[in-house]
């Protein structure tokens, strides 16, 4: 994945896109493929959700604002699951952190799918420096817009993103 070389939103990028400040991958790009375990010890692939709408979170227990922006990413997948929208959240947790993770998850009541990525070999795949990062992966499997640092996923221009994608 190329996150290094993303220009702003474009021009023609939906208003929502705008409002939420996203970032738009410099060309088309397919979704990179993997596979991380849970803090259950179960597997968990990207290519489980082909066919639906994927926001792709990285964050962790140590970052604030990644705790903070969570959330809002349970009300949005609430309310856009049963359209085809997944919240897939990779914790970059160090190794041994797997029970602090199902933990805060739990505590949380957070009910999107969590997966473990302590040695940042999908962050790397997909180039991410900052935590929290979220990649929206279109119906196709298309890198289509790039958030680096916390949004407010359940804002009314987060929901019309996704409701536009999830058509």
């Amino acid at each position: 994945m190329l996150i290094g070389l993303l220009g702003p939103a474009s021009a023609h990028a939906a208003e929502p896109a705008k409002e939420l400040e996203l970032a738009r991958p410099g060309r088309a790009q397919a979704a990179q493929p993997f596979e991380v375990v849970t803090p259950e010890g179960s597997k968990l692939s990207l290519s489980e959700y082909r066919g639906r709408v994927v926001l792709l979170n990285f964050w962790a227990t140590w970052c604030e604002p990644c705790k903070e922006e969570m959330p809002a990413m349970e009300r949005l997948y609430q309310k856009h699951r049963g359209q085809g929208l997944v919240v897939l959240a990779l914790s970059n947790d160090p190794e041994g952190s797997t029970q602090r993770v199902a933990r805060f998850i739990k505590e949380s009541g957070f009910s999107f799918p969590v997966g473990l990525d302590p040695r940042l070999k999908v962050a790397s795949l997909y180039r991410v420096r900052v935590l929290p990062s979220s990649l929206v992966i279109d119906r196709k499997g298309t890198l289509s817009y790039i958030a680096l640092g916390p949004r407010e996923w359940d804002k009314p221009a987060a929901h019309q993103l996704f409701e536009s994608l999830l058509r």
